[in-house]
């Protein structure tokens, strides 16, 4: 029985842990721009390809 006790309290403290990042995350920035990667995947990637000559 004690070891639920400890089990809980650990819980409760990986839970705090993991809302302090995801508020570190919202306050620093990381969820700003939600437009750029939905159209991101709708452009073509443009690589210069290198014209191969035979001399």
């Amino acid at each position: 029985m004690d070891v639920m006790y400890v089990l809980i309290g650990f819980s409760l403290v990986v839970a705090i842990g993991f809302l302090a990042a995801f508020f570190w995350a919202v306050r620093s920035g990381q969820f700003d721009d939600v437009f750029t990667p939905a159209m991101r995947m709708l452009f073509e990637n443009k690589t210069k390809k290198k014209e191969h000559r035979d001399s």
